[in-house]
């Protein structure tokens, strides 16, 4: 592992470029040649994993060691040995004959079961609001089952999918080099697809492309056909027929009502119980994209990931155990922030962002729960699943103004291995890191200087802000890192200047119990969507993470004072009584600590040379979530409200668009960190909402009307920004 630059060189960079307009990197491609494999010794990280708390059967069942040396396939790569046929023809018809080969699964008795689904049960006996009740004729009613199936489904027409598998296998085949599959991943769908029930498929859609190459890929692998759903408005009868045929779902206009109207009542039932639908009307687009710029560009790879499947009804049965008392970020940090109190309350943070969509109002309380707990189950998986390429890692270093680009990827690229990630790239350093900055040269300026060394220039404006869209997907490797970073950070605030050298802040002695509650201060303040914590995971469990990464990584040293206990001592550890209450965790050795002795338990941190870099590049990662936080703060003086969810965004936008002109930070100029601050803010109480007849209206909360508790509120959030 490559050395990070010393702290006494940084500080006089840091002095020497004031401006991003000034700062160059060097590329130094005088060094020696080297390969870059995603393997640490001869396995790569195996992602995607289920939940082993919530889903214990799933996660050992459908996983064998032996899955993780399977490697990828290439899709689109069919070949003569794929096909039953041999001789000088079906090599070049294999394409073809490979279509004509694909099993279609036929469709039957489905009027049958979607009347005796629940749902369409209780409408048919008129439990439902609107309900047609025991006296209607069952004829009758399985006759507008049908009819409403018939608008909404047909039965898939295997020649014409077989014809539109081998048309879309050849468009795949010259837009991509090849698309890329992990046989163990597959295996364990194929696993769960050998009991019978219906998979039910959740796609993060990283790509335009998604709609039409997800369905490619699963009946390629001999899963069937994938129903996608359509929107009717946008098709004509004549495409709606052929999209039927093709395994398109057109849902009912009736089917969007309100669940109070009486009107459609039979119709959503019966759309709820036929439909698990993927959107496919973006796939058209990226389509038509890709044909307008053929020839300009070059082909690449694809990868598609498939997290582990797990067993909803096991999902359903022992996440409900996990629950316990939780409490709203407006009861569990405006106290803390204020200056009310200083004790961090013992208890989870309760923040849905999930939208409230019909049929999630429709279930009860615990089912709505449920489903949305479920989404940050399936949040998680997706995240862990994907791989972090190669224009992510180059974008980090660039923002954080790395000197030499290629020992550094290097080193980015196996501390990313190292945190059980995958990477999607692998080759040559040199031609990795040439081809990175191809891909990046709209958002950087590259000059050549003396002994071939090459100066990269990211730039301003939209260029920064883009690079900062690429880095956000390195920061799930490294957030727990990160926050504890933040978090020492915010305990060194009021100790140290920020600017002091390092060596200084090495000296002051770091609590345990001042480090869980700074931990915990900042993942009350983080949205969980960008936690990406797993509702079974307690916030305790994970700063005892944390801490143990900060341990890990070398940043933190354990400080012994006389007479204490070592703290690599675990022969006399037992369970706490705190502990052994928590809902959810696994008990490991560094979990059984008790937590009364934690109050003896002290750190440093370490003066090793690479620490004072690496720290910062941790705090930098948080950086652009922070700052606009921060400015959000200070813009609440100025901000014209009450006002409308979207149009107090749009105004938060435009200042942080206008102080990123100002201060040259324009990583925090985005739409979505606009959205997540407002969010932020309302479930904390600093903004409050209430409905009005143009939707509804922010408006600033009592407590926040002063500009004293404002600037408690920024100063607050600022504690955790390192400058």
């Amino acid at each position: 592992m490559d050395t990070m630059l010393e702290a006494r060189l940084q500080t006089k960079q840091r002095n020497t470029q004031n401006s991003r307009e000034t700062s160059l990197w060097s590329s130094g491609f005088g060094m020696k040649l080297e390969a870059v494999t995603p393997f640490l010794g001869k396995y790569r990280p195996f992602v995607g994993r289920c939940c082993q708390t919530c889903t214990p059967k799933s996660w050992e069942s459908l996983f064998h060691r032996s899955i993780m040396d399977l490697g990828f396939c290439n899709v689109i790569l069919v070949k003569e040995e794929n096909t039953r046929f041999r001789g000088w023809l079906v090599r070049r018809l294999c394409c073809f004959l490979w279509s004509l080969e694909q099993h279609i699964p036929p469709c039957r008795d489905a009027p049958e079961k979607i009347m005796e689904r629940t749902g369409v049960q209780n409408v048919i006996s008129g439990r439902d609001p609107g309900g047609a009740g025991e006296g209607q004729v069952s004829g009758l009613v399985k006759k507008e089952v049908q009819r409403i199936l018939g608008h909404i489904q047909a039965p898939p027409c295997p020649f014409l999918l077989r014809l539109f598998s081998w048309a879309l296998l050849r468009f795949l085949k010259c837009v991509f080099l090849n698309v890329q599959l992990h046989k163990g991943q597959m295996k364990m769908v194929h696993q769960a697809a050998q009991a019978g029930l219906p998979l039910v498929l959740l796609s993060t859609h990283k790509s335009l492309l998604d709609g039409i190459l997800l369905p490619f890929v699963l009946l390629s692998q001999g899963l069937g056909v994938l129903r996608v759903a359509w929107d009717p408005r946008t098709c004509s009868p004549t495409l709606r027929a052929l999209l039927k045929k093709l395994g398109g779902l057109f849902l009912p206009l009736e089917a969007n009502l309100t669940l109070d109207s009486s009107e459609g009542v039979l119709t959503r039932a019966v759309v709820h119980a036929a439909s698990a639908p993927l959107g496919l009307w973006t796939g058209a687009l990226a389509v038509l994209r890709i044909l307008r710029g053929w020839g300009r560009s070059r082909p690449v790879c694809v990868r598609v990931h498939l997290a582990q499947p797990f067993s909803l009804q096991e999902y359903t049965i022992n996440a409900r155990s996990c629950w316990g008392s939780r409490q709203t970020l407006e009861q569990l940090l405006q106290p803390i922030v204020l200056g009310q109190c200083t004790t961090v309350p013992d208890t989870e943070k309760e923040q849905e962002w999930t939208p409230a969509t019909g049929p999630l109002l429709a279930l009860k309380e615990e089912d709505q729960l449920l489903v949305r707990r479920l989404s940050r189950h399936v949040l998680n998986a997706s995240v862990m699943s994907s791989a972090v390429m190669s224009t992510a890692i180059m974008a980090t270093l660039l923002l954080f103004k790395h000197q030499k680009l290629l020992g550094e990827f290097s080193w980015l690229t196996e501390e990313t291995l190292l945190r059980g990630f995958d990477v999607g790239f692998s080759g040559q350093l040199r031609c990795l890191v040439q081809h990175t900055l191809s891909l990046l040269q709209a958002h950087v300026t590259l000059l050549r200087v003396h002994q071939g060394d090459l100066l990269v220039v990211p730039r301003l404006g939209p260029g920064l802000t883009h690079l900062a869209h690429l880095s956000a997907e390195l920061l799930p490797a490294f957030l727990s890192e990160a926050v504890g970073a933040c978090a020492v950070r915010g305990l060194l605030a009021g100790r140290v200047p920020p600017e002091g050298p390092w060596e200084l802040q090495g000296i002051e002695l770091l609590s345990q119990n001042e480090l869980y509650r700074q931990i915990l201060l900042l993942l009350h303040l983080l949205p969980q969507d960008l936690l990406l914590l797993q509702p079974c995971q307690s916030s305790y469990c994970y700063c005892q993470e944390v801490l143990d990464r900060l341990i890990q990584c070398g940043l933190l040293v354990a400080e012994e004072t006389p007479g204490s206990r070592p703290a690599c001592d675990t022969g006399r550890q037992r369970l706490s009584a705190k502990l052994l209450w928590k809902p959810s965790g696994d008990f490991t050795d560094s979990d059984s600590d008790d937590f009364e002795e934690a109050e003896g338990r002290f750190f440093r941190l370490s003066q090793q040379s690479r620490c004072p870099d690496f720290f910062l590049f941790l705090c930098r990662l948080l950086s652009p979530l922070l700052k606009a936080f921060a400015q959000a703060a200070t813009f609440l003086h100025q901000g014209q409200l009450p006002d409308t969810e979207s149009g107090y965004a749009e105004q938060l936008f435009q200042f942080l668009q206008a102080t990123a002109q100002e201060e040259g930070f324009f990583e925090c100029a985005d739409p979505n960190l606009a959205i997540s601050a407002i969010w932020t803010f309302r479930d904390l109480g600093v903004l409050q909402q209430t409905p009005s007849p143009a939707g509804p209206m922010l408006y600033l909360s009592p407590a926040f009307t002063s500009w004293e508790n404002q600037e408690k509120l920024e100063q607050f959030i600022r504690q955790f920004i390192c400058s």
